[in-house]
């Protein structure tokens, strides 16, 4: 928690009630709502703002602190009456809408908010309600920080990851302010002072000053003016006991809320009614044929389980929806579709968040009360008193001594409070410290969520992993011993990244930090202290004393010079076994303890604690060093928390090295500061290696050194051959491991491991590489990697970074530990004290394995038949979809299971892989209020606005974004297309009946055909974000400019029931809810649309399609060409009802190329490989140009200077459209096209009278004095000439 600038004087709450309407209704069932305006308040005085609000100013000319009154049962809270009100009372039930103004009594006062800052579309300013007494929110209220959706502040402005529950970033009111209200009068001011206890709802941090007047006070007190204005009935209901249990008209709620949500409500309603046909109808409930299946008639996709130790949210809901939205394509199609869905319980997450609830419980009591620390210094503060707006306050800038009082917990996170995060009472907090509580709490939560949210799933397909689920259970043992038997699990002796705290291996899942990182294995060179040792080490006499420095390159030892340490680093001297002691860091030493190399195995034995500036000047005798005797020496860069912190120097291999020592011989005062001699450092002489200016000539020049050691390294390894010692004139790569290995022969080395980076497991234990006894899957083996790189190559990916992500993991994946002993699980079968990481064998074995039938089975003949028609019909699967994150080790793991356990074909068919989800543009975070859950998302915008928004999130390997404006956006759009659906069929007489017949009918039956097939090709390769496009917003785009294009005419009645037919389906897949709904209650179709089959279309004409894309295109061009001739400027703003507006048009056509233009295109045809997709040379273009009939001419010199940008936009087009730029015409009659359409353009730009002249005839005369217009620009295939008259 930071320090805090205390201000002069407590910033309390002020609270104003004014009544606009009242109720005399006293029972429980029906009650009232009130409503508040916020004005504003100061650091030390108050001033008025608001219109609706009292002009009253409040301040100190010699500060004095009012009189506040403590008010009763309210934990602390302190009110100051201004204005006593003259109406009611609001108790318990009345619907409570604030207005508000307010600062913090810390952080320099800072202004979190006030209801006047945002406003409806009127102007009016949108309030704050809540329920009084159900701490329930109303609407799209935000408890005091309520910024405009998509527009919160950074936590850079203020840190809202500390005040989550103060700031409303859950969805509970705080208590301050309801005790406030509760004792006030309609039409009261009051002034507040909100104790954290009443407001952080965190009882552990510093409670209100025992005397108002005292100049401490706590971080955490709000500082808030209210001003209450007015009452509602008949807005709650109430169960028989007066309890709060909802609204009784939503809608009606809302829009006296201040915001209308009738739209979101609207989508909300049509959800809760089409689950109700879903349910009726049993629509997702999967079942085999009897025949297997061909292609495409059976689809069967799946989810990696997601963890139940919270509620889902939407990074999980985005992955799922890839899954959601294919699963829904296929059924759309008509095929035979499996969604299962399964809870992932196994591990250790949940059981080490049990067992802290225990210990928090055992330490702190039930509920706990957590300790606080306080932090306290006296500091000189300068604080500058402002006042709102333009009014000056008393006091201006002063300076002064300040006590800085700090409140905080130690920064620590306990488990208790992530729990309440949740929304759970501290009652119920408490049975979660039985970890298999976890697994009936959470997972029928997730099941009602995702039923919301629409979710296509067999629910009877359902279940939870761990040994709590005998079946799951059963088939995890028969997995194992099917493994083992195959020889693919191992006992070993392994390193391993490992959890002291935990006391097992701490595998991916199990890490809050640290994912994918693995063991680095160290060469230890053991460098002997020679004796006599200095004063502080004369207790170490008698024992084998070693400075244990860690190498990744051994075979550089001979050219050692010295060894480095960190001045101000802090090491120790740990017993090794009962001869040797190692001087090293006491983090390494952890590590070495858990690899068996510690006279207390697992526990570092520290004889004696030095610091670096100790270890200076020893003397060493090193393993193949040619110095004889080398000395301990003071390098500024030496990191402690990587190795040993002891470094062995090689300048002739290590720019660091080099340039380190450098330093120390040739600046006399450096070696002084650190009592360094002349003889520890001057007689060792080196070869230097750089004579690069680009590194400089410096220690302190870490990126220059950095990039020659990577280069130095690099090339030394692979290029480089051994000058020196046993193996001389042997590449280095070579005698690396040589030299390895006689060393540990020797025992002149030993291995040491530790994490490559830093590992925190989710116990809150940093972790350690251990050396462990442990059951291994044996991947990365030679046969079983063949086989799984061949089930990869079968499989659909849909995307090369991802089939690049595994075919790396591949490459690298080594033996993996497959079991622990502690957490949630199956035993292994064949060693009970292991759990696996997460029915009889027999009975497995006929299911998948085609094994012999199980004659001794306790379950039925027909049963078991039946279970393996289910499994030969749907599998194997078509598509599991996950995020990019599991490539590394899930996804692989399955590949390579699957291949050991399965004939080739049940290999899976496809995987697709997509990125992390951020909202609106920023990572989701719960600490910064950043997040959603599921629930919360579909009560913010509806299942199916959610849903559009994932859609529109993105596809592919990069993070997507879900936007807040998308989805808002998403309930407008489907909303104002049920509307204008039913304005379409009640006017339905009014419609043009008959076959499609005009040009606009052509154009947009042509384009429902083309979003038909685009769509399809997008749903298919399971692009989404695409498919939404082509299936909804292209085709909206269509209907609407259907609509401009019919004129007097009116629209088809036939090709609009087809496009409301259509998009309803194209649709469906993602917004379900909707589709269903327009289906049936619109439409007044039988069955159900998500299994309506994909609509028929033709073969969309992609030349009526140039065709309409050449009008529009013309129309606008025509119609900025008109404001420019009128007004006569490119900007000018058009008056088309000014006097000299034009009323005809002429359009001056040429239909084909003709003369020099004619002949460039003939040459970029001749030098165009339609292979390759490639143009000739330019000189060879030139080359023929000059060659043609016009270089003959002779004007060719100026023809030549049009002929150059011609070919360059030629070419540029073919790159852009294909090689049809280079034909001599378009592929459609130019001037029938306009023809046909003049009534259309006539209407769109305001004319009387339309020709449409071709070039070929004489028709220029037409123009009269707009000729030269004409000439100077002439008309070309594609790009008619238009004045107006």
């Amino acid at each position: 928690m930071r320090m805090i600038k205390v201000l002069p004087l407590p910033c309390p709450t002020y609270l104003y009630l004014h009544k606009i309407e009242a109720s005399t209704s006293s029972t429980h069932k029906s009650r009232r709502a009130f409503s508040l305006s916020a004005l504003t308040i100061s650091l030390s005085a108050l001033v008025f703002s608001s219109g609706n609000a009292p002009t009253t100013s409040i301040s100190w000319a010699n500060p004095q602190v009012p009189k506040f009154l403590d008010l009763p049962n309210s934990g602390g809270v302190k009110a100051l009456d201004l204005r006593v009100g003259d109406g009611e009372t609001p108790i318990d039930g009345d619907l409570v809408a604030i207005h508000y103004y307010g600062r913090l009594a810390a952080k320099q006062g800072w202004r979190f908010d006030s209801t006047y800052d945002h406003k409806d579309e009127t102007g009016e300013p949108i309030p704050f309600s809540f329920v009084l007494g159900s701490g329930k929110i109303v609407g799209e209220s935000t408890m005091f920080v309520s910024f405009p959706l998509g527009c919160e502040p950074s936590n850079e402005i203020f840190p809202f990851s500390e005040f989550p529950y103060f700031f409303g970033l859950s969805e509970q009111v705080i208590s301050g302010i309801e005790t406030a209200v509760k004792s006030m009068k309609v039409g009261g001011l009051r002034r507040v002072i909100i104790p954290p206890s009443q407001g952080y709802q965190n009882t552990s941090q510093e409670p209100l000053p025992p005397n108002p007047e005292a100049s401490l006070i706590s971080d955490h007190l709000a500082a808030m003016f209210l001003h209450f204005t007015g009452v509602w009935s008949n807005c709650c209901q109430f169960d028989d006991d007066g309890r709060f249990c909802g609204f009784a008209d939503r809608e009606v709620m809302a829009e006296e809320g201040g915001r209308s949500f009738a739209r979101r409500n609207q989508l909300l309603d049509i959800e809760k009614q089409v689950h109700k046909w879903w349910t009726e109808g049993d629509v997702f409930r999967a079942e085999p044929k009897e025949s297997p299946p061909k292609v495409g008639e059976k689809f069967f996709g799946n989810f990696p389980f997601p963890y139940m130790n919270g509620y889902l949210h939407l990074g999980h809901a985005f992955s799922l929806s890839k899954l959601e939205f294919a699963a829904a394509y296929h059924r759309l199609r008509g095929a035979s579709v499996l969604l299962p869905f399964a809870f992932h319980c196994t591990g250790m997450p949940i059981k080490a968040s049990a067992d802290k609830l225990s210990r928090e419980i055992s330490r702190f009591g039930n509920p706990p009360v957590f300790p606080v620390v306080k932090e306290a210094e006296n500091v000189e503060t300068e604080v500058k008193v402002e006042g709102e707006g333009n009014q000056g306050l008393p006091g201006g800038n002063f300076k002064g001594k300040k006590s800085k009082v700090l409140a905080k917990t130690g920064g620590v996170k306990y488990q208790w409070e992530i729990m309440r995060s949740y929304g759970l009472s501290d009652e119920e907090i408490a049975r979660f410290k039985d970890p298999y509580y976890w697994l009936t709490y959470f997972p029928p939560l997730a099941v009602e969520d995702l039923k919301e949210f629409g979710l296509g799933c067999d629910w009877r397909r359902t279940f939870i992993t761990t040994d709590m689920n005998p079946y799951f259970d059963s088939f995890v043992r028969w997995q194992m011993r099917k493994l083992k038997a195959s020889g693919k699990i191992v006992k070993d002796l392994r390193y391993t990244v490992y959890s002291p705290l935990d006391g097992q291996p701490c595998a991916d899942h199990d890490r809050a930090s640290g994912e994918g990182v693995i063991p680095q294995e160290y060469t230890l060179i053991k460098m002997e202290v020679l004796s006599p040792f200095p004063p502080k080490m004369s207790v170490l006499e008698g024992k084998k004393v070693y400075l244990a420095a860690a190498t990744l390159r051994p075979e550089t030892m001979y050219g050692q010079t010295n060894a480095w340490v960190l001045s101000e680093g802090k090491y120790g001297v740990f017993e090794i076994n009962d001869t040797e002691v190692f001087v090293l860091t006491y983090k390494a030493a952890l590590n070495l303890a858990y690899q068996r190399l510690s006279r207390i195995p697992e526990k570092p034995s520290c004889l004696l604690e030095l610091s670096g500036q100790d270890l200076i000047g020893l003397p060493l005798r090193s393993p193949l060093a040619f110095n004889k005797t080398i000395y301990t020496l003071p390098m500024l860069s030496v990191l402690t928390e990587k190795g040993t912190g002891i470094v062995t120097s090689v300048p002739s291999d290590s720019p660091d090295d080099y340039m380190a020592l450098h330093d120390l011989k040739s600046k006399p005062a450096f070696r002084a500061k650190f009592g360094v001699k002349d003889e520890w450092v001057l007689p060792f002489e080196i070869v230097p290696i750089i004579n690069h200016p680009d590194f400089g000539d410096s220690q302190n020049e870490r990126d220059k050194l950095e990039e020659a050691k990577k280069t130095i390294y690099k090339g030394g390894f692979y290029e480089g051959t051994m000058i020196v010692g046993e193996f001389a004139g042997m590449k280095v790569q070579e005698a690396k491991g040589l030299i390895r290995s006689n060393l540990l022969e020797m025992n002149q080395a030993v291995i040491y491991s530790e994490p490559e980076k830093k590992v925190m497991s989710r116990s809150g234990d940093e972790c350690v590489v251990a050396l462990t006894d442990q059951w291994y899957l044996t991947y990365g083996e030679s046969e079983w990697r063949k086989a799984a790189e061949e089930c990869l190559a079968s499989m659909n990916l849909y995307s090369d970074e991802t089939r690049h992500g595994f075919e790396h993991t591949l490459s690298w994946l080594n033996q993996w530990a497959c079991s622990r002993n502690f957490g949630l699980g199956t035993r292994i079968p064949w060693d009970e004290e292991f759990l696996v990481e997460s029915l009889t064998d027999e009975i497995w074995e006929f299911l998948f394995c085609n094994g012999p039938f199980p004659e001794n089975s306790s379950i039925s003949s027909s049963l078991l038949k039946e279970m393996k028609k289910e499994f030969d019909y749907w599998y194997p699967f078509d598509l599991r979809v996950s995020g990019k994150d599991l490539i590394q080790n899930h996804l692989t793991f399955f590949i390579y299971n699957h291949a050991a356990m399965f004939p080739k074909h049940y290999c899976p068919r496809g995987f697709r892989c997509n990125g992390h989800i951020m909202l609106n543009s920023e990572k989701m975070f719960k600490s910064t209020g950043n997040f959603r859950t599921l629930r919360q998302a579909i009560e913010e915008f509806s299942a199916d606005a959610t849903r559009f928004a994932l859609a529109d999130a993105g596809d592919g390997m990069d993070d997507a974004n879900f936007v807040f404006e998308a989805a808002n956006a998403a309930i407008l759009r489907l909303t104002k297309e049920i509307a204008w659906m039913q304005e379409v069929l009640s006017a339905e007489p009014s419609l043009r009946n008959g076959p499609p017949c005009t040009y606009a009918d052509r154009v947009f039956a042509n384009e429902i055909n083309i979003a038909v097939r685009t769509a399809e090709k997008n749903y298919s390769e399971y692009m989404f974000r695409e498919a939404l496009k082509t299936g909804f917003y292209d085709l909206q785009a269509a209907r609407d400019e259907y609509r401009l294009s019919c004129g007097s005419g009116g629209m088809n009645r036939n090709l609009l029931w087809r496009f409301m037919d259509v998009q309803t389906r194209l649709i469906a897949p993602i917004c379900p809810h909707y589709a269903e709904y327009a289906w049936r209650e619109l439409l007044k179709k039988d069955g159900y649309v998500i299994k309506a089959g994909w609509p028929e279309a033709d073969l969309p004409d992609l030349t009526l399609k140039k065709a309409n894309k050449y009008l529009q295109d013309t129309i606008i061009s025509m119609r900025k060409l008109l404001q420019k001739q009128v007004s006569g400027s490119k900007k000018g703003n058009v008056n088309l009802n000014s006097q000299n507006k034009p009323t005809v048009g002429l359009i001056y056509v040429d239909e084909q190329y003709g003369g020099w233009k004619k002949e460039c295109l003939g040459i970029l045809q001749r030098k165009f490989d339609t292979s390759t997709g490639s143009f000739a040379p330019d000189k060879e273009i030139l080359s023929e140009l000059q060659k043609s009939d016009i270089a003959q001419q002779g004007n060719f010199k100026q023809i030549q200077k049009l002929c150059m940008p011609f070919l360059r936009f030629k070419k540029d087009e073919v790159l852009a459209v294909g090689v049809q730029a280079l034909d001599l015409r378009l592929p459609f009659g130019e001037i029938e096209v306009l023809e046909k359409n003049s009534d259309l353009i006539k209407r769109q730009l305001g004319l009387e009278r339309l020709e449409i002249l071709s070039m070929i005839d004489d028709a220029l005369e037409r123009a009269g004095p707009h000729a030269a217009v004409v000439r100077q620009n002439p008309p070309s295939p594609g790009n008619p000439t238009a004045i107006f008259l």
